[in-house]
């Protein structure tokens, strides 16, 4: 693999193109040339080789568009980051392509804070890991996962995940307003406090429940709040496990 590897993205939708701007701005690849000035879009006009095949396309019209590109993936890692998509699926519309692997971002991938599940096989060996490592970590930070049924488990928590946390915001902000302050009042003090509990996590060596405690003062405003939340029943607890396991089982169903 040269120093900066190749690699051919088909597919440079929401997520493909979120990856591009990453790889890009990180320097993690060299473009060839322009294609557009929105993307930067590195175009290669020959057939490889490349040292990867990064799949983004949607899941519906991969059978009519991969087996365009099965050329390209005789000696390349092949990254496939559709959702509902195994890959034996992959492979097969590949021309039985081996070394596959299934990647799952999530939304925050298009500015540089996302966190990607990946499960590789067998088949590709520590190069190949080393070069998904490279190419993931430039959306954020990167997990790896035993066993490919794990990617719907990561679906269904950090793919599906983004939108509990704004649906947290759209509740606590609801809640302002139902006490009296103005929406505009509330949506702000819920979106900046949300945001700001993130990046206050982000850079903390605390764990969660550790920062929970810090904040919560005995008999104080926040502990009345957490026992409705979680309190003996657990409450909030069971209702994120559920809902999950609802996603991860759903994910699953629609996996071929």
């Amino acid at each position: 693999m040269s120093e900066k590897p190749s690699v051919a993205l088909i597919g440079a939708g929401a997520m493909g193109g979120a990856l591009l701007t990453g790889w890009l701005k990180a320097e993690v690849i060299a473009p060839r040339r322009s294609l557009c000035d929105e993307h930067k879009v590195a175009v290669n006009i020959d057939d490889g080789p490349f040292d990867a095949v990064v799949i983004a396309v949607k899941p519906q019209i991969a059978a009519s568009v991969l087996p365009t590109y099965a050329s390209l993936a005789t000696n390349s890692t092949i990254v496939s980051v559709m959702a509902g998509k195994s890959i034996a699926s992959v492979s097969g519309m590949l021309g039985a392509a081996v070394q596959v692997a299934r990647a799952m971002p999530n939304l925050p991938a298009a500015i540089g804070k996302g966190v990607t599940g990946v499960y590789a096989p067998h088949a590709i060996d520590e190069v190949g890991r080393a070069l998904i490592e490279t190419l993931m970590r430039a959306a954020g930070d990167v997990v790896w996962v035993q066993r490919e049924e794990e990617i719907d488990f990561v679906t269904a928590v950090s793919g599906s995940g983004p939108a509990y946390f704004f649906l947290l915001t759209e509740a606590l902000a609801d809640a302002g307003e139902a006490l009296g302050l103005s929406k505009d009042a509330a949506a702000a003090l819920a979106r900046a406090t949300l945001s700001g509990a993130g990046a206050l996590m982000e850079g903390e060596a605390r764990s969660p429940a550790e920062m929970r405690k810090a904040v919560t003062s005995p008999g104080g405003t926040t502990e009345a709040a957490l026992r409705v939340l979680d309190g003996d029943d657990e409450a909030l607890r069971k209702l994120i496990n559920q809902a999950v396991g609802y996603a991860a089982k759903r994910a699953g169903e629609l996996t071929d």
